[in-house]
C-alpha cells in the first residue's frame, strides 16, 4: 500500500462529503455537502478541489478508498429493492418474531421494529437439513421452481435465501440458487450460507435479507461512480471500507453490501487507533461527531475493539435491542443521534430533545440558509459564539445568526419561557450529556474506567464539544488530530486490506475434535486470504483466528483470541484455559464445573498495519498571541467569557494556549474551555489537558 505516492480517501456522510488526497505524505482535504439523490456529483466535486489543492491531473491518482453510509441510511430508511425471501417451510415468520429479548421492560405498548419484508414477500421451501448438517428431508427441485415462477411473477428485484442450519451444509441454498439463475438470470441473489454462514437462525436471516435488500442499490451506485470516474480520467483500481475496520474491493463491496454497514464510522476508529499508536497510548475513548450522529468506540492496546452482531436502525432513541442485528464483523461502538444537523424540541414533559432526527445537509440547520425551519446543534452552538459565521468551512458557507437565533425562541423559548441563548445552552448541555451518559454505559458494559483514558476527537462537530465532554467524563486529556474534520476519510488510508470468514460448527470442549478444527481454519484461513488476495497481489497477509465460546446453556459467547500455533495445533486444555482467563477477566471469576461450547470460529486475514514513528512530545512554551478575540458561552459556568481566538496554523510545535480558546480552522473549530490548556504537538495535534494535570 505505501508504494503508491497518490491515494484518495472519501467518506460520504449523512450531511457532509469529506474528501482527503494524500500526495507523498501530504494531506490535502475538503468538506462539500452531501448530494443525496446522486452522491457520485460530491465525490466529482470534492476530487477536483483537492486535485487543484495538490496539483496533480485526477488521472495521476493510483488508489481511492471510499465508505458510505449509504448501505445504513437505506436500511433505516427502507429504501431498498423490492426484495423476497425464500426460507424452509415452517421459518416464514423468523424475521417478524425476533427473539423473547423485550427492550423495554416494562412498557405494555412496545413498538418493534417491522421486520424489512412483509409476510406476503416470505416463501417457503420444503427439504430440511438439521443441526449437524445431515439431511433429513430432501430438497424437491419442482417445488422451488414453481416458487421461484411465483417470484418472478410478481416481479422481484433481489431474492434473499435463508435456510435452517444451512452453514453447515449450503447444498440446498446453492440449489435455489441455481434454479433463480437458470429462470430469473437478471435478480440479485443472496444466499445466508455466504453472506454470514453462522448459527442463530434470526440474526442470520436478517442478515441475509437486508444484504439482499440493498445489492441492486449498491451496485447500480458502484457502477455509476466507477463510471463517472472513468470519465474524469481516473483509471485506478477502488477500494471500500468495510465495517470490520479493513478494505475490500468494489467486487466484493457489490456482493456483500451488507458489510458497508458502519464502513465510515469504522474508518474513524482506524483513524482513531493511528493516532493512539503515535503517542503509545493503550486505553483511548474514540469521539467521532458528524452532522447527523456521534460514535463513540473504546480503543484498547491501539486497537478497535470488534464485535461480530451489529444492529442498525434502532426504533427506540438507539436503545439496544430495539433495531435490526446484523451478524457481520464491525467494529464495536455506541453511534447515538448527536450530531451537528440534529435536531431539538420540546416534548410532552416540557423537557428539551436533541435527535435522532436530523437537518442533514437539505434542507441543513436554520443558520445554513437552505430553509432549516427547525433548531440544530450547530444553531445552539452558532448563538453560543461557538462558530465564526463569516468562517464556517473556511468561509465557503455564511451562516446566519438571526435564523438560529429566531428558530431556538420559536420552537424552544416560547414554550419553556427562555431566551434564544438560554435556549442554546439548553441545547447544548442536552446534547453534550446525551453523549456522555451513552460513552458512560458503553464503559460500564466493557469493565472499564473512562478517567483512565484519553479522548481522540474528530469529525466536524466533535472538536466543538469534546472539552465539555471531558469536563462530564472526568477524562484529563483530549487529543484533536490534524485533519480532525475529514478523520474517517483519513482513516481510510490507514486501513489495512482485510477480510473476516466466520462459521459456525458447534463443539464441547469434553468432545473436543483437534483435527476438525484444524481443517476448519485452515479452510477459512484459505477463504479469507483469497478475498484479500483479489485487493492486494504482493503483500504479506497476517492471520488473526477466535473462537468464541460459553458455558453450557449460556445463552451468548465470549470472543477468545488464538495465537497461530494454537489454532494450527488445537487442543482442549489450551482452549478451556484461555476461555477461562477471559471469562474471568470479564465476569471476576470462573463457573466451576460446568462443561464449555465453542460455537463460532473466525479467521481475518489482514495485511500488516504500516509501520508508525512515536511523536516526541512537547511539553508547551511560549504561549501563543491571539489574532482576536469573542465571546464564548462557558457550560461549566453558565456564562459568556471573553475567549481568545488562535488559528490553528499559526501554531507551531510546542505552541502553548490558555482556556477559553477557540481554535479555528477551515473544517472545524476546537474549543478549548476555561478548565483547559492546550499544545500543539510536533505533528499537529491539539493536546488539551485539563489544567495543573501532570
Amino acid at each position: 500500500m505505501g508504494q503508491s505516492s497518490v491515494r484518495l480517501g472519501v467518506d460520504i456522510g449523512g450531511t457532509f462529503t469529506d474528501v482527503v488526497l494524500e500526495k507523498n505524505g501530504e494531506a490535502f482535504s475538503t468538506k462539500v455537502l452531501t448530494t443525496y439523490a446522486a452522491p457520485e456529483n460530491a465525490i466529482i466535486d470534492g476530487m477536483h478541489q483537492v486535485c487543484a489543492k495538490a496539483g496533480v491531473d485526477p488521472s495521476q491518482i493510483d488508489q481511492i478508498i471510499h465508505g458510505t453510509t449509504l448501505a445504513t441510511n437505506a436500511l433505516i430508511e427502507r429504501r431498498g429493492a423490492k426484495t423476497a425471501l425464500i426460507t424452509t417451510t415452517g421459518f416464514r415468520d423468523v424475521i417478524e418474531m425476533r427473539t423473547e429479548s423485550r427492550f423495554e421492560q416494562y412498557d405494555l405498548n412496545l413498538n418493534l421494529p417491522e421486520p424489512l419484508l412483509p409476510r406476503h414477500m416470505r416463501f417457503t421451501v420444503g427439504g430440511r437439513v438439521d443441526a449437524n448438517g445431515a439431511v433429513l428431508v430432501e430438497m424437491d427441485r419442482a417445488e422451488v421452481e414453481a416458487v421461484v415462477d411465483r417470484i418472478a411473477l410478481a416481479g422481484f428485484e433481489s431474492v434473499a435465501v435463508g435456510l435452517i442450519h444451512s452453514y453447515l451444509n449450503p447444498a440446498h441454498e446453492e440449489l435455489v440458487r441455481e434454479v433463480l439463475a437458470e429462470k430469473m438470470p437478471n435478480v440479485a441473489v443472496s444466499i445466508s450460507s455466504e453472506v454470514s454462514p453462522q448459527m442463530r437462525e434470526y440474526e442470520r436471516f436478517n442478515t441475509v435479507v437486508a444484504n439482499a435488500y440493498i445489492k441492486p442499490l449498491m451496485a447500480s451506485y458502484l457502477g455509476r461512480l466507477e463510471d463517472r470516474l472513468q470519465g474524469e480520467g481516473v483509471r485506478c483500481r477502488i477500494f471500500l471500507m468495510h465495517s470490520g475496520g479493513g478494505i475490500i474491493s468494489i467486487q466484493n463491496a457489490a456482493d456483500f453490501p451488507v458489510r458497508l454497514v458502519e464502513s465510515g464510522p469504522a474508518g474513524g476508529a482506524v483513524f482513531a487507533a493511528h493516532i493512539a499508536a503515535r503517542y503509545g497510548l493503550d486505553k483511548v475513548l474514540s469521539f467521532d461527531m458528524g452532522g447527523t450522529t456521534a460514535k463513540i468506540c473504546l480503543i484498547k492496546n491501539q486497537t478497535p475493539k470488534t464485535s461480530r452482531v451489529f444492529e442498525v436502525a434502532r426504533t427506540y432513541r438507539f436503545k439496544k435491542g430495539s433495531g435490526m442485528p446484523i451478524s457481520i464483523p464491525v467494529i464495536d461502538m455506541v453511534e447515538i443521534g448527536a450530531g451537528g444537523g440534529s435536531l431539538a424540541h420540546v416534548d410532552a414533559m416540557r423537557q428539551i430533545r436533541v435527535g435522532p432526527e436530523s437537518a442533514g445537509s437539505e434542507p441543513g440547520p436554520a443558520c445554513y440558509g437552505r430553509g432549516g425551519a427547525h433548531p440544530a446543534v450547530t444553531d445552539a452552538d452558532l448563538v453560543l459564539g461557538k462558530l465564526d459565521a463569516d468562517n464556517f468551512a473556511g468561509g465557503s458557507i455564511a451562516l446566519h445568526v438571526d435564523a438560529s437565533k429566531s428558530v431556538l425562541s420559536k420552537d424552544l423559548g416560547e414554550t419553556l419561557g427562555m431566551d434564544a441563548v438560554e435556549a442554546a445552552f439548553g441545547v447544548a448541555e442536552v446534547v453534550d450529556e446525551n453523549m456522555a451518559n451513552a460513552a458512560r454505559v458503553h464503559a460500564v458494559e466493557n469493565g472499564e474506567d473512562l478517567s483512565e483514558y484519553t479522548m481522540i476527537a474528530f469529525g466536524g462537530a466533535a472538536p466543538l464539544h469534546a472539552g465539555r465532554l471531558c469536563e462530564k467524563l472526568g477524562v484529563e486529556r483530549c487529543l484533536v488530530p490534524p485533519g480532525a474534520g475529514v478523520g474517517s476519510a483519513i482513516g481510510f488510508l490507514r486501513a489495512p486490506f482485510s477480510f473476516e470468514a466466520n462459521r459456525s460448527v458447534y463443539m464441547k470442549v469434553s468432545n473436543f475434535d483437534g483435527e476438525r478444527i484444524k481443517n476448519l481454519l485452515a479452510e477459512l484461513q484459505a477463504e479469507a486470504t483469497g478475498f484479500v488476495r483479489t485487493c492486494d497481489a504482493e503483500s504479506e497477509i497476517l492471520s488473526e483466528f477466535k473462537a468464541y465460546m460459553r458455558y453450557s446453556g449460556q445463552g451468548w459467547e465470549i470472543p477468545i483470541n488464538l495465537t497461530h500455533a494454537q489454532a494450527m495445533a488445537p487442543d482442549a486444555e489450551t482452549f478451556e484455559a484461555r476461555f477461562i482467563e477471559e471469562y474471568t477477566k470479564l465476569f471476576g471469576r470462573p463457573v466451576i464445573g460446568m462443561d464449555i461450547e465453542i460455537t463460532v470460529w473466525s479467521v481475518n486475514a489482514t495485511t500488516p498495519l504500516e509501520q508508525v514513528a512515536r511523536v516526541t512530545e512537547a511539553q508547551g512554551g511560549a504561549v501563543v498571541k491571539p489574532t482576536g478575540r469573542r465571546d464564548v458561552f462557558d457550560a461549566a459556568s453558565a456564562s459568556f467569557r471573553m475567549a481568545e481566538i488562535v488559528p490553528r496554523k499559526g501554531m507551531v510545535a510546542g505552541a502553548r494556549v490558555v482556556g477559553p480558546v477557540v481554535v479555528v480552522e477551515d473544517e472545524t473549530t476546537i474549543i478549548v474551555p476555561a478548565s483547559r490548556d492546550a499544545v500543539r504537538q510536533p505533528d499537529g495535534c491539539i493536546d488539551m489537558t485539563l489544567k495543573g494535570a501532570s
